[in-house]
């Protein structure tokens, strides 16, 4: 069961010659969600083997050129290539403008509809789900309205020891039931107890994409454990006084959030065009939260299946 990250772009405003513009596709069980889509993105999808045609869900964080620009081309090729399916796009109410002129100059000839889904909460909120993966969204302190996700694979259903089953001659029901989570008592009074007779076979992943953003105290909350965190790190703590003049946040900011949230990993990105070398946002960050990576483009970030330890 699949659960990675594909790095697309990791620039901020200004693209350099090694980092495209923001865009992440993660891979969840086989279903694709791309993650803003700065420009260049399905250049560097072809790139790495990613299908544009199985992408069918877009997560729009905000409206700056840098998030966004990629869309144009994105939905053409989609167009080209025959795609039927339909193609939906979650993102503040802003960009439905945005959708409105593409489809307008650049739509005719599309065989697939394009729906949009406003995004407006003011803490996390589920916007969608499927029968074993979620998508949350909550809102992000930026220049203008801004939105990080989080998408997390949903408790499994509970695995019944199979040496029980017959040690105990289990019937479907009792089976069914223990599953869910749910004690049975027999007849003759007796209790098959759900935590003895039964186990989670394996510990739900999660993603949390947080961009653009100056630290806020809620967010660390909001996040809490999730097992891979993307946030923006544009700057380090030299620009520090940048960072708060245009919303955003520094590598240290980065990883006292992730500290604060107590996450599996911490992935660093949005680099600024000012930093040549990267040496200054790893350092800074490590020093506060051990388990921190930078991103760069064209990286694969897998996020391993934990399975539970079967005993009783």
């Amino acid at each position: 069961m699949e659960f990675k990250l594909y790095v697309l772009g990791t620039a901020s405003a200004l693209p350099v010659k090694q980092r495209f513009p923001s865009a992440y596709v993660l891979s969840v069980r086989g279903r694709l969600f791309l993650i803003d889509c700065g420009e260049g993105c399905q250049m560097r999808m072809r790139r790495m083997g990613i299908s544009i045609l199985k992408i069918d869900t877009i997560l729009i964080s905000h409206i700056h050129g840098d998030h966004i620009f990629g869309f144009f081309g994105l939905i053409t090729t989609m167009g080209m290539l025959g795609r039927r399916a339909p193609l939906h796009v979650y993102a503040p109410r802003a960009f439905s403008s945005v959708l409105k002129f593409v489809l307008s100059f650049f739509g005719e000839g599309l065989k697939f509809p394009v729906e949009m889904h406003v995004v407006k909460t003011a803490a996390p909120e589920c916007i969608l789900e499927s029968k074993s993966v979620e998508v949350l969204a909550f809102p992000l302190k930026h220049r203008i309205e801004t939105y990080g996700y989080i998408i997390r694979e949903k408790e499994p259903l509970y695995n019944v020891h199979k040496d029980l089953i017959e040690r105990h001659g289990l019937t479907l029901r009792e089976i069914g039931l223990l599953k869910q989570g749910v004690s049975v008592t027999r007849e003759d009074g007796s209790v098959l107890d759900a935590s003895v007779f039964a186990y989670k076979p394996y510990i739900p992943r999660s993603f949390a994409y947080c961009s653009d953003t100056a630290p806020f105290p809620e967010l660390s909350g909001w996040v809490k454990g999730v097992s891979l965190m993307f946030h923006e790190s544009t700057y380090a703590s030299d620009m520090k006084d940048l960072a708060v003049a245009t919303y955003h946040s520094t590598a240290k900011d980065a990883a006292e959030c992730a500290s604060g949230a107590g996450v599996g990993k911490l992935l660093l990105g949005h680099y600024s065009s000012r930093y040549l070398s990267l040496e200054p946002f790893i350092n800074e960050a490590k020093a506060i939260f051990e388990n921190t990576v930078l991103a760069s483009d064209g990286d694969v970030v897998e996020v391993p299946l934990v399975t539970r330890k079967v005993s009783f």
